[in-house]
């Protein structure tokens, strides 16, 4: 027969390894969603974390559970932010790349460097070669501007 004393040790080391195993995984995802932060910056920003701040205490397992559950949701939406920037940049590029084959098409569109991908505030524009002498003769040609101010 096995003895309250020694159930209730049985109970504390379970609930000890479950909280060691929860706290790993929050480090795990804590590690994940910041390296998806930092990669997608300044266009994949963290979301705030959500929740109320309380006084500082230990977690308990069913807040260690909790956080784990919004960090993988925050991890989640991360991703699909990264996800859609980085479709966003590849149309934005084969726009580019369409600009710059048949720019006559593309008459005074303007592309910011950063929809590409690129640093920098620069643009790209579809403009006239020689002012209106170009508009009128269709020589077309696409600059890249500093656009700094």
């Amino acid at each position: 027969m096995v003895s309250t004393e020694q159930l209730d040790v049985d109970y504390r080391v379970g609930e000890r390894a479950a909280i060691d195993s929860l706290r790993a995984q929050i480090a795990k995802l804590e590690r994940q969603l910041s390296g998806i932060v930092t990669a997608g910056f300044p266009h994949v920003a963290g979301a705030n974390r959500s929740g109320h701040c309380s006084a500082p205490h230990l977690l308990t397992l069913g807040e260690l559970e909790q956080t784990r559950d919004t960090l993988v949701q925050r991890v989640h939406d991360a991703q699909r932010r990264t996800a859609t920037r980085a479709e966003f940049e590849r149309r934005s590029r084969a726009l580019l790349e369409r600009m710059q084959l048949e720019p006559g098409r593309y008459k005074f569109v303007r592309l910011p460097a950063a929809d590409v991908g690129e640093s920098g505030c620069g643009v790209y524009h579809v403009r006239p070669r020689l002012g209106i002498i170009g508009m009128l003769a269709g020589w077309w040609q696409v600059k890249l501007s500093s656009g700094c101010p």
